[in-house]
């Protein structure tokens, strides 16, 4: 069975699709997070995929990421939208919102990062980690649904689980940082090292360990992130059934390219 599309997140995103078929997949990684469930929405055949298993077992440090976009390439899955909850370390991106991520920090440790680890060597450049062209198609689907979105920004991947300290927080707000997370890399490039888009889409439920000057705003809890993404799942799921509706047939970016100069000779 063949996919077009690649949609990570939570299994409560399965719900947009019809026809689904859970499909088991081995690679010469490992097993993915789960069961890839492929079906039809907007017109395309979407393959979806849990990314901390489907009753979210698996912690963020834990995730399989070189076996979930193993699995995901070998259905024929080109593009890949990725969903993800982040807190936000600016005031002006504020819960609710949704984000498309065009830059990266990586601030996680011992995490199994590239697909080459011998024998052809490789440098792959993550100067620009995220699709341009598929963040381009996620703002207007954004500005047409009326969706409160930032066409662009920064986010940092911290190790988890733990979430940050107020000090860890600050630093981040001060180096002109937008969100934080725990999945986004090193998932984002190792799409790249198999040259597949990649969106990353962060739906803002907190602003971390809080703001500086606001005694009103509570550190970030998991009962609040739930509460936030329960809100915002629906607007989500509307949000990815337009992306995925307008996404082109061909690529229109240079995503397919990533590993052309990448190899050591």
């Amino acid at each position: 069975m063949k996919a077009d599309i690649g949609i990570i997140g939570g299994s409560g995103l399965y719900s947009m699709a019809t026809g689904l078929e859970e499909i088991e997949v081995n690679t010469e990684y490992g097993k993915p997070s789960n069961n890839i469930a492929v079906g039809k929405l907007g017109g395309r055949t979407v393959a979806f995929l849990p990314r901390h298993g489907a009753k979210h077992v698996l912690p963020p440090h834990k995730v399989p990421y070189k076996a979930n976009i193993a699995a995901l390439k070998s259905l024929g899955v080109s593009r890949i939208i990725a969903t993800s909850t982040v807190g936000s370390l600016a005031s002006e991106y504020k819960p609710g919102d949704m984000v498309f991520f065009d830059q990266f920090v990586n601030a996680t440790y011992g995490r199994d990062d590239t697909f080459f680890h011998s024998y052809p060597v490789a440098h792959v450049s993550p100067a620009e980690p995220y699709c341009p062209e598929l963040r381009s198609i996620a703002a207007k689907a954004a500005e047409k649904l009326k969706i409160n979105h930032h066409k662009s920004g920064t986010v940092v991947v911290i190790n988890g689980p733990r979430f940050s300290t107020k000090a860890e927080s600050r630093i981040f707000s001060k180096q002109g940082i937008h969100t934080i997370n725990m999945t986004q890399y090193p998932e984002a490039v190792l799409a790249r090292e198999q040259e597949l888009c990649y969106l990353g889409i962060g739906i803002v439920t907190d602003y971390d360990a809080g703001l500086e000057g606001r005694s009103d705003i509570e550190p970030v809890s998991m009962s609040e992130i739930n509460r936030m993404f329960a809100a915002n799942l629906g607007r989500v799921k509307t949000l990815i059934a337009e992306i995925t509706s307008n996404i082109p047939q061909k690529r229109g970016c240079k995503c397919a390219e990533a590993m052309a100069n990448a190899m050591i000779k």
